[in-house]
């Protein structure tokens, strides 16, 4: 009873100190907002990267029902058709380590700008040209061009919102990636079916053109490296072409940030993508991301085919069946973006630490990893189940509307901890946000690539029911890591900033 009454003692002791740490270190009032954007210019900068984050998605979902079309026109097998999927993933796994060190050596705007020119241009080249090999090199291009946007979005949501407020952002810009699993599928069918396959990358090119038009005429610099917290004028070549928008700097709003260091421009590096995973919190952080993405991808790549088969569906049913795992996700994005925040609030009063709103927490004295992981196991239990139950339903051939709710709890579920596991992954790499996000998309493009690859011969092996069982067990090991990070990611943390500052 008395070491129980200790280890009470401790724990409150340990508060205190957290507290008093945090409030010597943020002590007097605040000299400087942490934005100078307003609410409405960072809801216009979120659509934008939100919209651009879609097509790196959506590029891949929407072309895989024209597969069998585009094999037959171009006189080439299917397996040289899939070829051109698979390099679209290898290269959508490299490409975002040379884009996300370039968005923060350069800035977000110029890159933006060069990948979606890359983008419309393969969209374009695809839609017109006649071969399998021109296809596959296309395909190509097309993923260098947009795969690195998902990785800069994420370093502009650290540089427009504190942490207080983040995990709302991390979610707006999760919701348009969100809808193209199950959007991609029923669009690339409709173009398909209707005025022909080339239309889906039509379609692709005057939509991200629209884009790219948007973010040259309005999108401001937000690199906190080139600009602080918008109050500077960022280099000519990183201002949007229409005056008065979105231009913090020119306005008087209040105290600004003193005048950033501009960083020396350097060759972008993609191993320092991999210098990131070193960081010890950095990994454990990254590797339940990239368990649920795996399970995310196998159960994509699985559902048409199988769900056709076991269940006699037609081709325009076969398209249906992707939305409710979309739905789910959909409401994830909603829900925890309050729930996010809420728990930042909660962990912040726990501790007696003041919410900096307007300039922003200090969080190398915050325990943002209890903050953020303190709700994450809930969701990845009912990824867990989820998974397993579908797996062994399909098997058994139950009714399809069972498998569907099943689907729709793991949309919810996995989408859930994938907005949790990105909002951290931007805290504790506030230096490089769009690096940190870069690296982990190396290792779950890695990680699902790779289960992908044999899930067939895993499903033709032991059966639907038990390869989901394999995949179920994957969500259990992401709840390991997540407390792994909980246990030991903030004593970690510190102890790189040591060394970083000595």
């Amino acid at each position: 009873m008395a070491s129980s009454e200790d280890a009470g003692e401790h724990k409150e002791q340990d508060r205190h100190d957290l507290a008093e740490d945090t409030l010597r270190n943020s002590s007097g009032p605040p000299s400087e907002p942490y934005t100078l954007f307003s609410q409405g210019e960072r809801r216009g900068i979120v659509v934008l990267i939100a919209l651009a984050a879609w097509f790196s998605t959506l590029s891949s979902f929407i072309y895989y029902p024209a597969i069998p079309i585009v094999a037959k026109d171009l006189h080439s097998s299917i397996s040289m058709i899939n070829l051109t999927v698979t390099s679209y993933l290898i290269v959508s796994a490299i490409a975002p380590a040379l884009v996300g060190d370039a968005a923060d050596t350069f800035g977000r705007r110029p890159l933006y700008v060069v990948t979606l020119i890359l983008y419309v241009v393969a969209n374009v080249g695809i839609a017109k040209q006649q071969s399998a090999v021109a296809l596959l090199l296309l395909r190509m291009l097309q993923s260098a061009g947009i795969s690195g946007t998902f990785s800069v979005s994420y370093g502009v949501i650290a540089d427009i919102s504190a942490p207080s407020e983040r995990g709302a952002f991390v979610s707006a810009v999760s919701f348009g990636i969100t809808t193209a699993p199950s959007l991609g599928p029923a669009i690339g069918g409709a173009f398909a079916s209707g005025p022909g396959w080339r239309w889906i990358f039509y379609f692709l090119a005057i939509a991200s053109g629209s884009c790219l038009a948007a973010m040259v005429l309005a999108f401001p610099e937000t690199n906190r490296k080139l600009v602080g917290n918008g109050g500077t004028e960022p280099p000519k070549l990183s201002q949007p072409l229409i005056k008065g928008i979105m231009r913090p700097w020119i306005e008087d709003r209040g105290p600004s940030s003193p005048r950033p260091v501009r960083p020396v421009k350097r060759i972008p590096n993609p191993l320092q993508s991999l210098r990131v995973l070193g960081r010890k919190d950095v990994a454990v952080s990254i590797m339940p991301g990239s368990f649920l993405y795996t399970v995310y991808c196998c159960i994509h790549t699985s559902l048409s085919t199988t769900l056709s088969k076991v269940y006699h569906l037609k081709e325009w049913e076969a398209g249906l069946i992707y939305l409710p795992f979309g739905f789910g996700a959909i409401i994830a994005t909603l829900l925890s973006s309050k729930w996010i925040d809420r728990d930042y609030r909660i962990v912040a009063k726990k501790y007696g630490l003041p919410l900096q709103k307007v300039s922003g927490d200090d969080l190398l004295h915050f325990p943002i990893e209890e903050a953020r992981m303190r709700s994450a196991f809930a969701p990845m239990f009912g990824a867990f189940v989820s998974v397993l139950v579908y797996g062994w339903m399909v098997k058994e051939e139950i009714h399809l509307a069972a498998p569907l709710v099943c689907l729709f709890v793991a949309g919810l579920s996995i989408q859930t901890c994938f907005n949790i596991n990105n909002t951290l992954l931007v805290d504790i790499n506030q230096d490089a946000p769009a690096t940190a996000q870069a690296s982990s998309n190396i290792v779950r493009c890695i990680l699902s690539t790779l289960f992908v690859g044999v899930l067939q011969k895993i499903i033709d092996s032991v059966g639907f029911g038990w390869t989901f069982s394999i995949l179920s067990f994957l969500c259990l090991m992401a709840g390991v890591f997540y407390w792994i990070e909980l246990k030991f990611g903030r004593k970690w943390r510190s102890a790189r900033h040591e060394v970083e500052l000595s």
